[in-house]
Order: C-alpha cells, then sequence, then structure tokens
C-alpha cells in the first residue's frame, strides 16, 4: 500500500528544487534501508520517526525497516491548465494519482530567479492553482449530472443511488461556483467516503509549503504569513522551508548536517518537517513490529482494522487472521520490551474489530 504526496506549484517557485533534495536525501537513506526505488519523478523517503530505533534496542533487533512516503513531482502548471494549456493535461492527470498535495508556494524575492507573473505574491500563485483544480472539476461534474438525473428518476437501488451521488455533486458545485474548493463540503464520515470516489481533483488535502530566502528558514517573513493566515482560514496545514538550504543539508555528512543546522539555528531539516506533514495530511498512523530479525515501521490510515493492518505486511495474515497481540509503544518502551509488557500485563489480545492505534507494537496470529 503506497501514499502518494504531490508536489506542485508555478514555474520557478522552489519546487524541483525541493524534489530533488527530497531524492538526494531518498538516495542518502538508501545505504541504511531496503527497497529504497527512486523513479524519475518519484521520491520515496522514509518517514523519520525516533520510537522505531527505541523499539530495535529493546528488542534486540538486527535491523530497522522504517514505514515510507512517495513524493511525486508533478508537471508544472500555467494558467489554462484546465483547458490543456501547457503541460495542463499531464498535471491534471498526475493529481488525479496522488493521495494529497503538498502546494510548493515561492515566499522569497530573488531578481535573480523571475516569477511567472512579474510579482511576489504569494496568495494569487496560491489561487491560479486552484482555480485551475476547481475548474476541471466544475467541468467534470456538469457532465456526469444529465446521465446521473436519468438513472435516478427509477426505483431501484441503482436509482436510488444516483440520487445520493446527485446530492454530493450538487454540494459540491454549490461550493466550485463560488469559487471554493470541494475539500470545504461539510460531510459525515460516510459522505467523505462517497465524496473520494467523485475524483475530485480540489477535494484532496492540501499542504502549503512556504518556500523562503535562507536568511527566513526559521522565522518566516511577510509571504509565508500570509500564507499561513490563509491556510488558517481554511483549515489546511502550512510549513515554512528553504528548498535551497534543504538542497544543500541533503548531500551532507550526518555530522555536518547537525553542524550545519545548527549554525543557522534549525533543530531539524526542513524535510523532516515536510515528511512528517505529509503523513499527517493522509492521515496515517504508525505500527510496529519488533523482533531479533528486525524492527519495522507499518503504515495504515487512520480508522484501519487489525485484520486489514495485518495485510499491509502480507495477504495470508489479513485472510488467516485470528488475533493480535497488542502492546503500546509506550508500555514497550517503558516495561523494557515485550517481555516486561508481558509480565506487567499490558499485553493485550485484539480481536478482528479492533481498530490500530498510532504507536501499537502489534504481533499478529494466524491461520495459514
Amino acid at each position: 500500500m503506497g501514499f502518494k504526496c504531490g508536489i506542485v506549484g508555478l514555474p520557478n517557485v522552489g519546487k524541483s528544487t525541493l524534489f530533488n533534495a527530497l531524492t538526494e536525501t531518498a538516495a542518502a537513506q538508501a545505504a541504511n534501508y531496503p527497497f529504497c526505488t527512486i523513479e524519475p519523478n518519484v521520491g520515496e523517503v522514509a518517514v523519520p520517526d525516533p520510537r522505531l530505533d527505541v523499539l530495535a534496542k529493546l528488542a534486540k533487533s538486527a535491523a530497522t525497516v522504517p514505514t515510507r512516503l512517495s513524493f511525486v513531482d508533478i508537471a508544472g502548471l500555467v494558467r489554462g491548465a484546465s483547458k490543456g494549456e501547457g503541460l495542463g493535461n499531464q498535471f491534471l492527470a498526475n493529481i488525479r494519482e496522488v493521495d494529497a498535495i503538498a502546494h510548493v508556494v515561492r515566499c522569497f524575492a530573488d531578481p535573480d530567479v523571475t516569477h511567472v507573473t512579474g510579482a511576489i505574491d504569494p496568495i494569487a500563485d496560491i489561487e491560479t492553482i486552484e482555480t485551475e483544480l476547481m475548474l476541471a472539476d466544475l467541468e467534470s461534474l456538469e457532465r456526469r449530472i444529465e446521465p446521473l438525473e436519468k438513472r435516478a428518476r427509477g426505483s431501484d437501488k441503482d436509482a436510488k443511488d444516483a440520487r445520493e451521488t446527485l446530492d454530493l455533486i450538487n454540494r459540491a458545485l454549490a461550493l466550485l461556483r463560488e469559487g471554493k474548493p470541494a475539500r470545504l463540503v461539510e460531510c459525515s464520515a460516510e459522505e467523505k467516503r462517497a465524496f473520494s470516489r467523485l475524483g475530485l481533483l480540489s477535494w484532496k488535502p492540501v499542504l502549503y509549503v512556504c518556500n523562503v530566502d535562507e536568511a527566513s528558514a526559521t522565522g518566516g517573513n511577510e509571504y509565508s504569513r500570509k500564507v499561513e493566515e490563509r491556510a488558517r482560514q481554511e483549515g489546511a496545514a502550512a510549513i515554512v522551508i528553504s528548498a535551497k538550504i534543504e538542497s544543500e543539508i541533503a548531500i551532507l555528512h550526518p555530522q555536518e548536517r547537525e553542524e550545519y543546522l545548527e549554525a543557522i539555528g534549525l533543530t531539524v531539516p526542513g524535510l523532516n518537517r515536510l515528511i512528517l506533514a505529509g503523513y499527517q495530511l493522509l492521515d496515517l498512523v504508525t505500527y510496529f513490529t519488533a523482533g531479533p530479525k528486525q524492527a519495522a515501521a507499518w503504515t495504515v490510515t487512520r480508522g484501519t482494522k487489525a485484520p486489514q493492518a495485518a495485510g499491509v505486511i502480507h495477504t495470508d495474515f489479513e485472510r488467516g487472521f485470528i488475533r493480535a497481540e497488542t502492546i503500546t509503544y509506550d508500555d514497550y518502551a517503558a516495561l523494557g520490551g515485550e517481555a516486561g509488557a508481558r509480565e506487567a500485563g499490558k499485553m493485550r489480545l485484539e480481536g478482528k474489530d479492533y481498530v490500530v492505534a498510532d504507536g501499537d507494537v502489534m504481533h499478529f496470529r494466524f491461520a495459514t
């Protein structure tokens, strides 16, 4: 199960610099972690999680295998993308294939780097891309209405499904026609699942990545503050990062990296914050397995039940699921590992309806 975060942005906002830093990071990680694959436009990176090293030490694991997240470098966008301008069709097709969007916004002034519109205006930049996504959604939804209305006139289950889909579409259209993205539609958890099946581009969760100059890397600037305020108003997330600094950090030896970060007043690389923010944006949780061979982190969406979580490791685990021996990370760490937690009565046997929590350390029992 792979989760993908698409990196989008106008030309010359630092999108490629940021993506290249991610792929440099992924290449460096390949020395320590197995199965690190990099395609031309995909950087697959380990999700930083200090809990994994603690578990490996306690379980005396020979290796650690972190969970991973993919970032996809999406073709640049120009105004008119929804009508196929520039690489518009490719841009929209690529966005359909990702689970969330990391929207890189230019928040720096540099006379040597031209801006596509001639002025630094991060909010206008955001609206340019948002508008193209909304226009593509409008066209997509309006095409579906007539055939759905015909189906909705019946009295069978197909007609009922068509009426429910029409209701969702009309609610999305009402927002889109006001110039608001579909992700702002208020709906229940059940309706959210139905909305996701509509394949709307402006429904995907968004993280704004404020690309600032080196001097603003620790505290941001006037441009990034505008983006953060915009994100706050729409309930989105925003992080401040200097792609230039990240591209320099990515190629350093770990010891040099720490010294560099300390010198500029940062505690962790911005890319680590980006990876974690992408993970949170996708509403993912991590559970662990730990033993002599390896300590591993596994990714599932929040709300996943134990059998499906087991299936992430191997389909046989899900098919033959009996129960899951489960210890919280806090108990595992505080009590010195599995034996200590077991002795203290902190190991639980969970069944098929158990919803996996972030930090669970699990061992699956299954029938072959």
